[in-house]
């Protein structure tokens, strides 16, 4: 089946997000910055492998102009090392813990799929919860989230991360992951969960062509009236289309980037926050000098 167009009229979508007790307007998009904690990440540039590597980069980030700080301790990259709760636990929660201290008023989120480590990371003083499974992994994270008021990353994914490759097929792509995220709203809705972000997952049980194709739609969302996370940063759509390496796919980045920019992603998820915070600027200045010459 032919992919569609926009089922329906764009819905206006929410112009600030809660982070504990602070709000983050999106009246222009946000950066938020990677801090990787696992050993195994398929981008060798961004594994930290301590805690004071975790605050330098974090500080860094910062200085760039990063909004978030999402910090993860589990890899996601196809084919994965599954590892237990309690090692992905002692790899985030210290670095949580000093990253309150060392910088108390940085908005942070918690990169993971497991309801405990969630819980962990928002009692140690995280704000959002960043769940690549959309609740699949853990039934027990929709209740956490809701009743914490975490604002919430919602993806779309199948199957895990050792078995999402095989996981591809699909009839009418759009609309399987429109259906995805609408029944997943309902289910937080109906908790009473608030801030919801929404994450098509490129990447994640997707083939290059899809990926593509996603990126080239995202206003189709627009329907669900929520603010779009776009995570492409150094991925292989990028490093295979260019037959290059993680290392080397910063200007790819860049300009997908763009693009999503240009089809209004409220949030873009980097490795690289001064290229990503530079690309905001450039494309916030695009949309409003094209809006004052009426084109």
């Amino acid at each position: 089946m032919p992919w569609s167009h926009n089922p329906t009229e764009a819905l206006p979508q929410p112009q600030t997000l809660a982070a504990g007790n602070r709000i983050l307007s999106l009246e222009k998009p946000l950066v938020m910055g990677i801090l990787n904690l696992t050993p195994d990440s398929f981008y060798s540039g961004s594994r930290l492998p301590s805690v004071e590597a975790a605050l330098q980069q974090a500080e860094q980030m910062l200085a760039e102009g990063a909004a978030i700080l999402d910090v993860g301790g589990y890899s996601s990259r196809p084919q994965a090392t599954d590892i237990a709760p309690e090692e992905e636990l002692q790899r985030v929660i210290p670095v949580i813990d000093a990253l309150r201290v060392r910088f108390p008023e940085a908005v942070l989120s918690v990169d993971t799929f497991r309801a405990t480590v969630a819980e962990a990371a928002l009692d140690a003083g995280a704000h959002w919860v960043n769940d690549i499974s959309g609740g699949e992994a853990d039934g027990r994270m929709f209740d956490l989230v809701a009743r914490r008021q975490a604002t919430y990353v919602l993806m779309h994914m199948r199957g895990t991360p050792q078995t999402m490759t095989t996981l591809t097929e699909y009839d009418d792509l759009l609309h399987e992951i429109l259906q995805y995220f609408q029944k997943k709203i309902a289910q937080l809705r109906a908790l009473g969960q608030k801030d919801i972000i929404l994450d098509v997952g490129f990447g994640f049980a997707k083939n290059p062509a899809q990926n593509f194709g996603l990126l080239g739609h995202l206003p189709y969302f627009e329907a669900l009236g929520l603010p779009m996370l776009v995570g492409i940063s150094r991925k292989s759509m990028i490093y295979k289309t260019l037959q290059t390496t993680p290392e080397a796919s910063l200007n790819g980045t860049t300009v997908l980037n763009t693009i999503a920019l240009l089809q209004n992603a409220a949030i873009l998820r980097v490795h690289d926050v001064r290229q990503a915070v530079e690309c905001i600027e450039l494309v916030a200045n695009l949309k409003q000098q094209t809006k004052k010459l009426n084109l």
